[in-house]
């Protein structure tokens, strides 16, 4: 029995009371209780249960509450697609605990949401296909458990670009065969961006205070760009990714998706952890006392201009605040390019194609899935087309079921260049011939119009080089074109981290760049 609420474009009010029915408090908080809880950070959070000023019930209510108005009704930003039946329980131990003077994780009364490719027990891990909308882990993701061992509560999951973006050249970002389009809060014409496209709007809409997002290429920075918001892509292990479904091992990583940067880091640092079922898991890393108000101060930061000048109106606002450093105490470097930029696309696309098939397979076969392999589902998306493939096929699924196998010279040689070119002879050596410690860029282009027939209209975007060489990358706000949100990037070295916090969180600070969806029930104002 599944112990979940699937939205299948219906939310009903009776799911909320359901999922409440424990507790005392009235299914509508007043109205003074919601402006209070509008907007909040995970300190104003904490702040707030432990003064009693209000319960968990009332928070948790309150979110789902917004999912009720927002995302199902209203503007339909069908952005949260799955409910944790479980959740009345966890705000009852919660509330038991905060009673108790209990020691409290680091993430007490922090409503999350998952992307679905995350496992959570209970609740579908679908990737958005049809064809998996059967599947029910039993047990929590890695990344999972270390949420809820730090007293996190999982209100659900959210809708994704379907397989993460990675079935067709033609895809729609946000679209998944079982739960349809996601749109975007500052315009609902327009894209949410993906993979993590529900993640991100739910952020930016307030329908959760945190979401948990994952990242091959561009999948947490770009939907966290257009929809306004703080994204964290770690260096690759840093994050554990068993009980992921998998694009490629060689790149993929989870991160947290918020609304500002201190949320952003002490959800990673949750997350963190050696993880035995990760080849690539690394000791955590010590990341908020990288949360420093001056942190651009001193800091050599280089501007990359080759990542730059696909969409004039998006390099007048990151010239706008290259000031904003400078002021803080940056010393800018210009034009510190990446020389080799790109060079390694070619080798990247043939490492994801071998990789999804082997990691995909991998993951199928060691689960209660519904579909055990890459070819069964390729088969079953023909048989199921007019459910699966309405807008577009599957020639990225084709295109992997004919890739060389991981132990052919081939791949290997790849994956070799590939890392070589976007790390060591890349940002490594961009770093090193500037003497900058870390560097910016706009992260994409403002969102376009949604496009069922033409697919996704990219111009262009920061994330190639660290997602490829597997290194980190933060991205934050920094103003809005023709009022759709944009955003800056800060990426370096492996493991820079906190580096790169510092300049993140001093950029923060001095811009409050990060403008808010104005959402009206029936409509956006």
């Amino acid at each position: 029995m599944l112990r979940c609420k699937t939205i299948n474009n219906t939310f009903t009010s009776g799911i909320v009371i359901a999922l409440i029915a424990a507790s005392s408090f009235a299914t509508r908080a007043s109205e003074a209780i919601s402006k209070q809880l509008h907007e909040l950070t995970l300190n104003e959070t904490q702040t707030l249960l432990r003064e009693n000023t209000i319960t968990v019930a009332q928070l948790s209510n309150y979110y789902l509450q917004r999912i009720e108005k927002f995302n199902d009704n209203g503007p339909k930003l069908n952005a949260v697609v799955t409910l944790n039946q479980q959740l009345a329980e966890q705000v009852a131990a919660l509330d038991k605990k905060l009673k108790s003077d209990a020691p409290l994780g680091k993430l007490f009364g922090a409503i999350v949401l998952l992307k679905d490719n995350i496992d959570a027990s209970g609740m579908p891990n679908t990737a958005g296909s049809w064809l998996m909308r059967e599947h029910v882990p039993d047990k929590d993701a890695f990344l999972v458990k270390q949420l809820t061992a730090q007293d996190a509560i999982i209100l659900g999951k959210t809708n994704l670009s379907e397989w993460a973006n990675f079935r067709s050249t033609m895809s729609s970002s946000g679209w998944s065969s079982l739960h349809g389009q996601t749109l975007n809060p500052h315009d609902p014409t327009r894209s949410p961006c993906g993979s993590s496209s529900g993640s991100g709007v739910a952020v930016a809409a307030d329908l959760t205070l945190l979401a948990v997002g994952t990242e091959t290429d561009g999948s947490i920075t770009c939907p966290a760009a257009v929809n306004g918001i703080v994204g964290i892509k770690p260096t690759l292990g840093l994050v554990s990714r068993s009980g992921i479904i998998p694009i490629a091992h060689s790149q993929d990583t989870a991160g947290p998706m918020t609304r500002s940067v201190s949320d952003a880091v002490i959800m990673l640092e949750a997350m963190m952890g050696l993880d035995p079922k990760d080849a690539a898991s690394f000791a955590p890393l010590s990341l908020s006392e990288h949360l420093k108000i001056d942190g651009l101060k001193g800091k050599r930061i280089g501007v990359v201009r080759n990542m730059m000048g696909y969409h004039p109106q998006l390099d007048d606002i990151f010239e706008n605040q290259l000031s904003v450093l400078k002021k803080a105490g940056a010393i800018v470097v210009d034009n510190a390019n990446i020389e080799n930029k790109g060079e390694w696309n070619e080798d990247e696309y043939s490492i994801l194609l071998a990789e999804f098939k082997t990691d995909l397979n991998h993951y199928l076969t060691n689960s209660n899935a519904p579909i055990k392999s890459l070819q069964e589902a390729i088969d079953k998306n023909i048989q199921a087309e007019e459910r699966t493939m309405p807008i577009f096929g599957q020639e990225i699924f084709i295109s992997a079921q004919q890739a060389p196998e991981l132990t052919e010279q081939s791949y290997l040689d790849a994956l070799k260049n590939a890392k070589q070119k976007a790390g060591k002879e890349g940002i490594d050596a961009t770093l090193a011939k500037y003497k900058v410690d870390l560097l910016i860029a706009p992260t994409t282009a403002p969102a376009w119009k949604i496009d069922h027939i033409d697919g996704d209209h990219f111009l262009g975007s920061a994330s190639g080089a660290a997602a490829v060489a597997g290194y980190p990358h933060i991205t934050v706000p920094m103003g809005a074109v023709s009022g759709m949100p944009v955003n800056m990037s800060f990426f370096g070295k492996a493991k820079s981290e906190g580096v790169l916090i510092e300049a993140a969180y001093g950029f923060e600070q001095a811009t409050q760049a990060r403008i808010r969806p104005l959402l009206h029930s029936s409509q956006l104002e």
